[in-house]
C-alpha cells in the first residue's frame, strides 16, 4: 500500500502539485490574513493600554502634582506619587523636583521598582525641554511616551512636567498582559494558519481525485488500447473539458480498431495469397526437381551448346525451390503455426554434420569442446547454422571460424569471417526480408530470407542473433561477426514462444 501511495505522490505527478500548488495558495493567504490580523489587534491592545494609563497620568498629574507648592519637599513627592500610584491604572510614578537651584529631589511610589535609571534619557531631554508658546502651541510642556524593555518585559514609559516650573512626572507600566495577550493570539492564529493548510491539503486531494480520475481512466484505458484491447471505449459523463477529451479518445480508439482490422484482413489475405502460392508451386517444382536431376545427370553427354542453358535451368529451379521453402517457413511464422520439436542436442556434433553436409569441411574451422549438450530444435538449429556460415563464405570468404562456448546461462555460437565486413548503413537491416545491401543488384544468388529466418528460429528458442564488425589491431575492419545466443534451460521457453512476426507454439519430444 505504500508503494502505492509512493507512486500516487511522485515528485512529477500532477497530484502531488495540486496538493502543493493548494497548500502554498492556503499558507499564504492564512499567513497574510493571521499576520494583518495580528498586526490590527497588537495596535489596538497596545495603544488602549498606552491610552487609558497615558490619559489617567496626565489626569494625575494635573489633580495632584500641580496643586503642590513651587518647591515641595522630599516626602510630598513621595506621598504624591503613591497617591498617583494607587489608582486602577496599576503604574508607578515617580517625580522630579528641585529642593533648591541646581538641588533636585525625587520621590518614588516605589524606589524598588521604578527608579529614574529606568527613563531612558532621550525621554527626560524631551520631557524637559520648553517649547515656544505659540497660536498652534499653547503649552510650553508636553506629554512624551516611549516603550523599553527591562530583563525582558515591555514597559511604557511616559513623561511630562507642570507649566510654570512645577516638578516633573514619569509613570512607568508593565506590558507583560498585553505580552501575554499577544502570544495566546499568536498562537490561536498560527493553529488556525495550520488548520487552514491541512484542510486545504484535504480540498486538494478532493479536487485532485475529482480532477484525475478522468485522467487515469484515460490513461487505464490508453494503456488497454496499446497492449491490443482495441474495442476499449470510455463511458462519457459531464460537457467539460475531460468529457471532451473522453470523446476524442472513443473517437481514435474506434477509429484505430477500423484500421487495425483492415490491415489484419489485408495482411491475412497476403499470407493466404504467399501460402496458397507457395503451396501450388511445390508440385510442378517437384516435377521440375526431377527433371533437372535428370538433366544434371546427362550434363556431360549433351550438345556443349545446349549444357550451359542446362546447367542455368538446374541452377534456377533449385533456387526456385529453396525461395519456395523459405516463403513456406515464413509463412509458417507468420501464421503461428512454426513448433519446436526439442531434443538433446550435442553442439558440436551438429556443427560438424551441418558443414559436412553441405561440403563446408575444408572452409570452416570450428572450434568446440565435445559434450555441450543443449535442449533445442536440431531441424532449425541447422537453418540458423546454414545461414550463417553459409552467408559468412558468400561474402566474407574462407575460412570461416565457428566458436562454441557457453556464458550466464546462454550458449553461444560466433560465426567469424575475414571479408570487407558489413557497411555500417547495412548493420541495422542485415535480418530485414528481402533487403538488397545494393539498389543496384536486387537480383542475387540469395532471396534474402535466410537471416530472417535465421532469425525468426533464435527467437522461437527464446534467443537471439546480433551482426557486428571485427577490427584488427590495426583499426581496421577484419570480417563480419555473427553472434548466436540461445538459452542451456528449455525450461525457459514456454508454451508460447513470442517471434517477430507471429508466435510459435512450443512441443516438446
Amino acid at each position: 500500500m505504500s508503494r502505492g501511495i509512493l507512486a500516487r505522490l511522485r515528485l512529477s505527478s500532477l497530484r502531488l502539485r495540486l496538493v502543493v500548488v493548494f497548500a502554498l495558495v492556503a499558507l499564504t493567504a492564512a499567513v497574510a490574513a493571521s499576520g494583518i490580523a495580528y498586526w490590527l489587534n497588537r495596535e489596538a491592545v497596545l495603544t488602549r493600554t498606552q491610552d487609558g494609563a497615558l490619559n489617567d497620568f496626565r489626569q494625575e498629574m494635573q489633580n495632584r502634582v500641580a496643586t503642590l507648592p513651587l518647591r515641595p519637599g522630599q516626602e510630598d513627592l513621595r506621598r504624591t506619587a503613591e497617591q498617583m500610584a494607587s489608582g486602577s491604572a496599576d503604574y508607578q510614578v515617580l517625580l522630579l523636583g528641585e529642593r533648591d537651584e541646581g538641588k533636585p529631589i525625587v520621590g518614588a511610589s516605589d524606589p524598588d521598582d521604578f527608579t529614574l535609571a529606568d527613563v531612558p534619557v532621550s525621554l527626560r531631554e524631551a520631557v524637559d525641554t520648553r517649547r515656544p508658546v505659540t497660536d498652534a502651541n499653547p503649552y510650553p510642556y508636553h506629554l512624551f511616551w516611549q516603550r523599553t524593555e527591562r530583563g525582558g518585559t515591555p514597559y511604557l514609559v511616559g513623561g511630562t512636567r507642570i507649566d510654570g516650573g512645577g516638578p516633573a512626572g514619569y509613570m512607568f507600566k508593565s506590558l507583560a498582559a498585553e505580552k501575554a495577550d499577544l502570544n495566546s493570539l499568536a498562537w490561536s492564529l498560527g493553529i488556525a494558519t495550520a488548520l487552514a493548510v491541512a484542510g486545504s491539503v484535504l480540498l486538494a486531494q478532493v479536487a485532485a481525485t475529482t480532477v484525475l480520475r478522468p485522467v487515469h481512466r484515460l490513461g487505464e484505458a490508453a494503456r488497454q488500447l496499446g497492449e491490443g484491447k482495441l474495442d476499449t471505449r470510455l463511458r462519457v459523463t459531464g460537457a467539460d473539458e475531460l468529457a471532451d477529451l473522453t470523446r476524442t479518445f472513443n473517437g481514435a480508439a474506434e477509429s484505430l480498431q477500423k484500421k487495425v482490422a483492415d490491415m489484419s484482413a489485408r495482411e491475412e489475405s497476403s499470407r493466404r495469397f504467399v501460402a496458397d502460392m507457395s503451396h501450388e508451386l511445390r508440385t510442378p517444382l517437384t516435377a521440375l526437381t526431377a527433371v533437372t536431376e535428370v538433366l544434371e545427370d546427362e550434363q556431360d553427354a549433351l550438345d556443349p551448346m545446349i549444357a550451359p542453358a542446362v546447367a542455368l535451368v538446374v541452377s534456377e529451379t533449385r533456387r526456385l525451390n529453396d525461395l519456395v521453402e523459405n516463403l513456406m517457413e515464413v509463412t509458417r511464422f507468420d501464421a503461428g503455426t512454426a513448433r519446436l520439436v526439442l531434443d538433446d542436442v550435442d553442439i558440436a556434433d551438429q556443427i560438424t554434420a551441418c558443414v559436412d553436409a553441405r561440403a563446408w569441411l575444408d572452409a570452416v574451422e570450428l572450434d568446440a569442446e565435445r559434450g555441450i549438450v543443449v535442449p533445442l530444435d536440431p531441424r532449425r538449429l541447422d537453418v540458423i547454422l546454414a545461414n550463417l556460415i553459409g552467408n559468412a563464405l558468400k561474402h566474407g570468404g574462407s575460412p570461416v571460424r565457428v566458436s562454441v562456448r557457453t556464458e550466464d546461462g546462454e550458449l553461444v555460437i560466433a560465426v567469424r569471417d575475414h571479408g570487407p565486413g558489413i557497411p555500417e548503413e547495412v548493420l541495422p537491416h542485415v535480418f530485414d526480408r528481402f533487403y538488397k545491401a545494393s539498389a543496384s543488384r536486387p537480383r542475387s544468388d540469395g532471396s534474402g530470407l535466410g537471416l530472417s529466418i535465421a532469425m525468426e528460429n533464435a527467437l522461437i528458442h527464446g534467443g537471439s542473433i546480433t551482426a557486428s564488425n571485427s577490427v584488427g589491431e590495426d583499426g581496421e575492419v577484419d570480417g563480419a561477426v555473427f553472434v548466436l545466443r540461445l538459452p542451456l534451460d528449455a525450461s525457459g521457453i514456454t508454451s508460447e514462444v513470442k517471434t517477430r512476426s507471429g508466435r510459435g507454439e512450443v512441443e516438446e519430444a
